[in-house]
């Protein structure tokens, strides 16, 4: 615990808070502070209580028990306007943007500047510029048109709206909740320079992210929530990544990226000169027990490349092929049957069933797998296999009846992931092996041959992924080919058996895994010139290393 003898008096302080839900205890009586000018890092793995906290701090749940004070004084908050009223601004994982509106519209929402002298008349001029000069703070320029719809942005611009919303409304307390999820570096770096110029203005600012390096890096304190308890407080000075890790799990994670235990078999998926608007002339190949790596900025194509290849945006010319057959994919209807498995990194809006229980979450793909000989649903198969999916991945939950949308992160994150991978068996010869299917009972189920992962550990704790990095190996131990699309380059490097490296649509790079460096990638999504590693190691310009 800190001990600091002449620390400023707390902005904030939160005193023995205590959450329950029905016979769950989120929180067991949690203390927290929050100095002016400071950054604090509120840290826990999924389920530890943090999202709990910030929404009583938010006026979205109330406390059974405790205390809360402003700048000393008892204050409650009792609803969202309390919380708007006090400066307290809350960024939550899951995006809040009305997805009709128009970029300058969401950050003004509620507050939009009116023509003196004019009752309802917008100032739409001054609304442009003002956002315009927000946007600017976060590194935003390359959005030149505020008037389009925010649904037509990516998920990481679409978050950078969200935090330029919080900035215009002068908030004294800002929380942030996986801010850089989705973030390039570059567009990582420039949101650290505008919450530090923010701390030194004097906003405090509450901190949360599993990305444990940029904790060390921006934090000046950190908190550590455990099971809804307080664990301890620590100045950011002097810790170190394995002792938060310790902390957080109460346990060391000896193997945090596992290895692969077999070599990538016989090409699975070829594809040549991919075009469309967003996809200039992409060509590589995906090997059966492969997990291929595809690494980039925010617009370089990546998401756009996986949902093409899907059939989840139109393809304009460009050819693929599967076991050497020519493959034509116009549906996600088709991509599914012909073994192929998408999971996309906007879980909430596009990929999991939030109003419907894990058990449904978990067959979506494959009720047909699930029909009786008349197309009845045959539930006693259904749970059965919901039941072995919760345990087999770990899924915190009450029962499989629990909705998906009232999990955590990481416990959603992990349905999405049962949908398409099953129950895990292991497959034949090394090399020439094909995914046999996922075995229930006497009946093969649905799995697929191919499975691309975009994201697939966006806003998940440290626990959580490493649980996460051993399903998706171990997928690939079965003959699986997985193309994986991230931009944590930790996760990339980690996991890759090889790397493709996209910018502007195009692949720039295509590194096998002793050639795969952060440098080299950097470089490679950057367009800075390429050292002598790669260029020696790698192959450059859409090269098919295979």
């Amino acid at each position: 615990m800190e001990t600091a003898q002449s620390a400023p008096a707390p902005l904030l302080e939160l005193h023995g808070v205590v959450k329950h839900f029905g016979g769950t205890t989120a929180l067991g009586g949690v203390d927290f502070d929050l100095r002016q000018g400071e950054i604090h890092a509120l840290l826990g793995e999924n389920g530890a209580g943090k999202s709990t906290l910030i929404k009583i701090l938010g006026g979205i749940h109330l406390p059974d028990a405790g205390m809360i004070r402003l700048d000393g004084k008892p204050t409650p908050i009792r609803k969202v306007a309390d919380a708007d009223r006090l400066g307290i601004r809350i960024i939550h994982q899951e995006l809040s943007l009305a997805p009709n509106l128009s970029v300058a519209e969401n950050i003004y929402l509620g507050r939009e500047p009116r023509h003196w002298g004019v009752p309802g008349l917008l100032d739409r001029r001054k609304m442009a510029a003002e956002a315009q000069a927000l946007l600017a703070r976060l590194g935003m320029n390359e959005i030149r048109s505020l008037r389009q719809p925010v649904d037509r942005l990516s998920i990481a611009h679409q978050q950078l709206v969200e935090i330029a919303r919080a900035l215009s409304a002068q908030a004294r307390i800002l929380v942030l909740d996986e801010p850089t999820s989705s973030l390039s570096e570059a567009e990582t770096e420039a949101l650290f320079t505008t919450l530090k110029r923010l701390r030194d203005q004097g906003v405090g600012i509450i901190y949360i992210s599993h990305r444990l390096e940029e904790i060390i890096r921006l934090a000046d304190r950190i908190t550590v929530l455990r099971d809804g308890k307080s664990i301890g407080t620590q100045s950011a000075s002097g810790v170190n990544q394995r002792n938060l890790i310790r902390w957080m799990v109460g346990r060391d994670l000896t193997e945090h990226y596992p290895r692969p235990t077999r070599r990538p078999g016989t090409p699975a998926l070829e594809v040549r000169d991919l075009k469309n608007s967003r996809v200039h002339g992409v060509s590589f190949v995906l090997r059966y027990g492969e997990i291929l790596g595809l690494a980039g900025l925010v617009g370089s194509g990546r998401t756009e490349l996986g949902r093409a290849i899907c059939g989840i945006e139109r393809l304009d010319s460009g050819e693929m092929t599967l076991d050497g057959e020519r493959l034509k994919i116009a549906s996600v209807r088709q991509a599914i049957s012909r073994g192929m498995g998408y999971l996309t990194e906007d879980r909430k809006d596009q990929g999991l069933f939030p109003r419907m229980s894990i058990r449904d979450n978990c067959v979506a793909p494959s009720l047909r797998e699930f029909a009786g000989t008349l197309g009845w649903m045959n539930e006693g198969r259904i749970r059965r296999h919901a039941e072995e999916i919760r345990a087999r991945f770990n899924i915190v939950a009450p029962s499989t009846s629990q909705l998906a949308g009232r999990l955590s992160g990481g416990n959603q994150q992990k349905v999405l992931l049962s949908m398409w991978m099953g129950i895990l068996t292991q497959s034949g010869a090394n090399g020439s092996a094909r995914p046999r299917g996922l075995i229930h009972g006497k009946r093969q189920l649905a799995s697929p041959r191919l499975l691309i992962v975009d994201e697939p550990t966006r806003g998940v704790d440290i626990g959580a992924r490493s649980e996460i990095y051993a399903l998706l190996r171990d997928l690939a131990a079965t003959g699986v080919g997985i193309l994986m699309i991230s931009s944590d380059l930790q996760e990339i490097l980690g996991l890759a058996d090889r790397v493709l490296v996209m910018r502007g649509g195009r692949i720039v790079a295509q590194l096998p895994r002793e050639a795969a460096t952060e440098e080299n990638i950097i470089a490679a999504a950057t367009g800075v010139q390429f050292g002598p590693e790669l260029t020696a190691e790698g192959r450059l310009d859409g090269e098919c290393l295979t």
